[in-house]
């Protein structure tokens, strides 16, 4: 994997460490398993403090860029001080801080809870309030990190002090794993950590990060998504050079033109649709509870997308929807010439492709290289992942269902895939079964302010899903 042309690759002692995981997951598969009863335990005086330490986390300013992790490693720090746990540290640069602490428990593979601390920047000029305030107001947390992710990585934090407290045996062990610089791409976080700490990641199985929600209908009904897939993120560089010249006596090519032919190339030429099994699993699932003209066409996909008509219905009134059945390129930066009266030796442009995570990144590369070489213009890939999938036959997964069944009677759990990507595709290259989960239930077209202005979190269904989270945690890891 390369990233900012530097690449990471999996050392041989993590590829053993892989095959590790798997052959005990394999093995752990093979035993039956019962689950607790997945009522809430009694509230705890770290739920409690639930809210509070979230309004404090926001305050922690980790924006990203560029980062300052090391102000979360404190945050966290000081709270397992307080609760005599031991825990470890380590900068992978200045400033770029990581934490994590294990609960030790049984033989079974273990568990981490992996958060990312940074945060994408805020403009306040488009605020209602400061985005590092933390403010409670009308029933909402609001700040940055509330939804991405601190919500949830505070969740994690109660979850596991509530183990630590609890003195109960737990059947495996309980990693809390928070890390830097997932908004940026994970170089100094989980990919640093796997290169230098893979202690952190040994004998375990199976991980809970972002990626997926809790969503509630106009019609009450509830639905739990856990993100088992992403997309794959392989972000590009394309460069032109030609003979530079005035803009008085424009030539028959330039550095500009051949960039400019290639972009409209691939605008012209959209990745042709194809369905892969998580997506399809999951537009059938979305199927299930639609009474509207989508049903039929989201309950067969790889015949609906046969027709033209749908599929250009798809793109203009679902964009997300459309982004989980192509490869798709945004076209986001471009130069050529710093002089409007200069025809420039070379100009560029960069693409966020996304992947469907059924062919490897180099394939997807080579081919977009074959579709603009007439152009003349070069291709560097930037960043890009490799492409994994997450098995849903698991004990963790099997909780998931069963406890948010008995919490919250009527709702689904629905596999997922997500357009974006999270540090679990390092993870995933270890054979360790990720999923993005959080029970917190969101109220269909809520306002979240992810990644925008206003980013809040309702008071009351953030408590709730700290409790659901810790229920769903402790069937997993206590027998």
């Amino acid at each position: 994997m390369k990233i900012n042309n530097k690449v990471f690759r999996t050392p041989l002692s993590i590829q053993a460490l892989a095959m590790q995981t798997l052959a005990k997951q394999t093995l752990a598969l093979l035993m039956s398993v019962m689950l607790l009863p997945a009522a809430s335990a009694q509230t705890t005086p770290a739920d409690d403090n639930a809210v509070q330490w979230l309004q404090e986390f926001v305050r922690v300013d980790t924006i990203n860029p560029p980062g300052n992790e090391f102000r979360a490693v404190e945050f966290y720090a000081r709270i397992f001080d307080s609760y005599g746990i031991p825990y470890e540290t380590a900068e992978s640069a200045p400033g770029r801080g990581n934490i994590w602490a294990r609960l030790e428990g049984g033989d079974e593979p273990g568990l981490i809870l992996l958060q990312h601390t940074d945060v994408v920047p805020a403009d306040r000029e488009y605020w209602t309030f400061d985005p590092l305030s933390g403010e409670l107001k009308d029933g909402y947390i609001y700040g940055r990190g509330t939804r991405d992710m601190k919500g949830l990585g505070i969740a994690q934090l109660v979850a596991f002090l509530n183990l630590h407290t609890s003195g109960q045996p737990l059947n495996r062990d309980v990693v809390f794993l928070a890390t830097a610089d997932e908004e940026a791409g994970g170089e100094f976080g989980v990919g640093w950590l796997i290169n230098n700490h893979p202690e952190i990641f040994e004998d375990i199985g199976i991980l809970l990060n972002e990626g997926g929600g809790g969503s509630r209908s106009s019609a009450g009904d509830v639905a739990f998504g856990v993100e088992v897939t992403q997309k794959v993120p392989v972000w590009l560089h394309l460069k032109a050079v030609d003979v530079p010249g005035h803009g008085s006596s424009p030539r028959t090519t330039s550095s500009v033109t051949r960039i400019v032919q290639a972009l409209n190339t691939l605008l012209e030429n959209p990745f042709p649709p194809r369905i892969i099994p998580p997506v399809d699993d999951y537009f059938v699932a979305l199927s299930e509870t639609m009474n509207d003209e989508w049903a039929s066409a989201y309950a067969d996909l790889n015949s609906a997308i046969q027709d033209p008509a749908f599929v250009q219905r798809l793109h203009e009134q679902r964009p997300g929807h459309n982004a989980l059945i192509r490869d798709t390129c945004s076209m986001t930066r471009f130069e050529g010439s710093s002089k409007i009266n200069v025809i420039p030796p070379e100009a560029w442009a960069e693409l966020d492709c996304r992947i469907l995570p059924d062919k490897p990144a180099e394939q997807f590369v080579a081919e977009l290289e074959s579709l603009i070489a007439h152009t003349g213009v070069t291709v560097e890939v930037i960043m890009a992942f490799t492409p994994a999938i997450s098995t849903t036959n698991s004990r963790l997964f099997e909780a998931i269902r069963n406890v948010t069944g008995e919490l919250h009677p009527g709702s689904r759990v629905i596999p997922s895939v997500t357009t974006g990507f999270t540090d679990s595709h390092f993870t995933r290259d270890l054979g360790i079964i990720s999923y993005g989960f959080n029970p917190m239930i969101t109220d269909d077209g809520e306002h979240t302010g992810v990644h925008g202005n206003d980013e809040r979190v309702p008071e009351a269904a953030f408590k709730r899903g700290v409790s659901d989270f810790y229920a769903v945690i402790r069937n997993v890891v206590v027998d």
